[in-house]
């Protein structure tokens, strides 16, 4: 997760041919549905432009408190009210299902991220942009 992303992508790409199903276990835990805290908002907007609100609710059900505060931040306030009562009339709800659920959005980020449409800090502070 340190690494620029160029490195990153290069190191993916050898262990691909060499392991795919490690390549693959590594990409999931590179960016993780807690690491949208990492994220700014114009990216966090536009990756809320992709997901289905029901998807959104039941991911952020195991969500932690900062995690759900920065996506309502990010929506207007009809929108987030909606879907803090889409989240209450959830009930219970198994845990495989929310991870499924995060795991689906943290693909939609990734792919965001590929087509060069969000930037995923990745700690560098030569990522910057002016």
């Amino acid at each position: 997760n340190r690494v620029d992303r160029g490195t990153e992508k290069t190191i993916i790409e050898n262990l691909e041919i060499q392991d795919p199903e490690l390549a693959e276990e590594i990409k999931r835990r590179m960016f993780v549905f807690e690491d949208i805290t990492t994220l700014d908002d114009r990216s966090i907007q536009r990756v809320l432009r992709e997901v289905d609100i029901k998807e959104l609710a039941l991911a952020l059900k195991g969500a932690s408190e900062e995690v759900a505060n920065i996506i309502y931040r990010n929506m207007s306030s009809r929108a987030s009210q909606m879907l803090k009562e889409d989240i209450e009339f959830l009930g219970p709800v198994r845990l495989r299902d929310v991870e499924e659920t995060q795991q689906k959005i943290v693909n939609i980020i990734r792919r965001l991220e590929e087509t060069g449409e969000i930037i995923i800090s990745r700690g560098g502070g030569d990522e910057l942009i002016v």
